[in-house]
């Protein structure tokens, strides 16, 4: 009976430590002007304006210090494309669309951005193979407890590199795109 007692004792402060402490990496909500799995609005792909939707993050931690994003199509022909990387965000609520497409963006928010897959700076969006079928398009927020010391131009890679370690939180919208 006392091995009982103790095992349930045991577990129910490990139980308590998970719920009382839990793990709130999951906990960030991103949304845009499109929902998760429906399709994104052809002004932010290749046959719009090609410019960044805007993206809302609900839920994030006080201990917040950067946002990165990594958006990328793992349907593609080619494997993984990355179509935009950007970090050293500041910890807001709303990043707003059409982040100019230069290394280091003042404003309308502080963003630093790297090369996507199209060989360019900043956000290229969804612009499959015509009659290659729908793609889903990840658009993955990360929060930091840091900010990262990469210069522009780095690559999806660097920035996994850099995060490494420093991710507090994350979320992710996903977005579908057919072109006919």
């Amino acid at each position: 009976m006392k091995e009982l007692l103790v095992l349930f004792i045991s577990a129910f402060v490990l139980i308590s430590g998970c719920v009382g402490h839990g793990d709130d990496r999951m906990s960030l909500k991103v949304t845009s002007v499109f929902k998760n799995g429906e399709p994104i609005p052809s002004r932010y792909t290749c046959e719009g304006a090609d410019i960044s939707p805007p993206l809302r993050v609900e839920g994030l931690s006080d201990k917040a210090v950067s946002i990165a994003i990594i958006v990328d199509d793992p349907d593609a022909p080619i494997g993984t494309f990355v179509h935009w990387v950007a970090w050293n965000i500041p910890p807001v609520n709303e990043i707003p669309e059409n982040i100019p497409k230069k290394g280091v963006v003042e404003s309308p928010i502080h963003v630093v951005q790297g090369r996507n897959d199209f060989g360019r700076i900043g956000y290229n969006g969804p612009c499959p193979p015509r009659g290659h079928g729908i793609h889903h398009y990840h658009f993955k927020i990360y929060v930091l407890d840091t900010q990262l010391n990469l210069k522009p131009g780095a690559t999806k890679r660097d920035l996994e590199k850099a995060m490494k370690g420093h991710i507090i939180q994350y979320g992710e919208l996903i977005g579908i795109y057919e072109r006919k």
